[in-house]
């Protein structure tokens, strides 16, 4: 599979370069339609989904199944695929025939009831994080095609809740709902020097093989540029200085390491402190056609899927919802992707010193949720607004 999760994870390294703002997005929950897609297409459609997906044509549909089943081998993940074509759309065999075998559902002659059903699926799939599908069914729709992923995970070691004011940046003079541990893995921080920056990442193990890392970049880095340095990082294309090895003083964005009075000689800490989130986004795929490979099989002029069915189809419309969720306790993230084809106190006295590693994320930062195992990004995102304080 590590060809496919190198191919899903060039893709999220892509899509996090469009990145402007607050967001989250999945790339593992688009790859497998366009896999799929360029399976059943021919000429510069072909040639175009081919580039999106980066792997062979002939590969792309065993990709598409190979990703299905490791993500669904995943404890804590969940995902689905789903086709619904009209009832006078004739599917080619071959193509059908590569699709999970209680994926196929039909489009009914009320475009509204349909609509309803879709949406429901998306709901149910996600456990309610998404509760509708990202592509709206008109008049003349021929078929969709739909992935809906859903994780979460609890952490190995909860927050403590606190409240986080800022005193410069962004957020400075807000309430926010803080987070804060402290732990002696100072593994799980390092600081990497990106082609557009330093970045600071911090890894919170869930438990159950996903973890989320949150990235810091210095002042000024847009979001773009800290989300391609965080994917390097992971990939292990970039060096990385980790915690026990970096600096005394400001080491890193966000991260200063001291030495403090101690009553015993303990081992180096690392302390956290960051902030809660929620964020929500909805994308249309067609907007970025040119990076999803859709230039070409928008066109409606001609069919470009005859691997697919015989009737000519195009992409009508393309889209995915997605959430992401950060709390004390845990992780939880959805998204749903389609493709519709259509036509305190007083210092008391210490013997030794001992030594903090500090990292506090109180301005914009991204964050990859990651399985730990194949390193396979499931989510990406960016963090604007942060929950407020209760």
């Amino acid at each position: 599979m590590n060809e496919t999760v190198g191919a899903v994870n060039a893709l999220t390294a892509a899509w996090a370069q469009r990145t402007r703002g607050g967001t989250v997005f999945s790339a593992a929950g688009v790859w497998p339609l366009l896999a799929f897609l360029a399976d059943g297409a021919e000429g510069t459609a072909r040639d175009e989904l081919t580039r999106a997906v980066g792997l062979p044509p002939e590969q792309a549909a065993a990709g598409a199944r190979e990703l299905l089943a490791g993500l669904a081998s995943m404890h804590g993940v969940g995902a689905a695929l789903g086709l619904w074509t009209d009832r006078a759309l004739e599917l080619r065999e071959p193509w059908a025939a590569g699709l999970p075998a209680d994926a196929h559902g039909v489009l009914g002659a009320d475009p509204a009831a349909s609509q309803e059903a879709l949406d429901a699926w998306a709901a149910r799939r996600t456990e309610g994080l998404v509760d509708r599908m990202p592509v709206t069914l008109t008049e003349g729709a021929r078929m969709v095609l739909a992935t809906a992923l859903a994780l979460h995970t609890d952490w190995r070691q909860p927050f403590e809740e606190t409240v986080l004011r800022p005193g410069t940046g962004p957020w400075q003079g807000r309430s926010l709902a803080g987070l804060r541990r402290s732990s002696v893995r100072t593994d799980r921080i390092g600081v990497t020097a990106g082609p557009d920056g330093h970045v600071t990442t911090v890894k919170v193990p869930g438990g159950n093989a996903l973890d989320v890392h949150l990235l810091l970049g210095e002042e000024g880095m847009a979001p773009a540029q800290v989300l391609r340095t965080g994917i390097a990082v992971l990939e292990r294309a970039l060096p990385v200085t980790t915690g026990g090895a970096l600096p005394y003083g400001q080491a890193g964005p966000g991260v200063t390491v001291e030495r403090q009075p101690s009553a015993t000689p303990d081992p180096v800490r690392l302390d956290v402190t960051t902030v809660g989130f929620q964020v929500r986004a909805d994308h249309d795929l067609l907007h970025l056609h040119g990076l999803f490979g859709l230039s070409t099989a928008a066109g409606t002029r001609e069919g470009h899927f005859p691997g697919i069915s015989a009737a000519p189809l195009a992409v009508g419309a393309a889209g995915q919802s997605a959430v992401a969720e950060f709390g004390p306790l845990g992780f939880r993230a959805a998204a749903v992707t389609a493709v519709l084809a259509a036509p305190g106190g007083g210092p008391p006295r210490y013997a030794h010193e001992s030594t903090v590693v500090r990292a506090v994320f109180d301005r914009p930062f991204g964050f990859l949720a990651v399985h730990r195992d194949s390193r396979l990004v499931l989510t990406a995102g960016w963090v604007t607004d942060p929950t407020p304080a209760g």
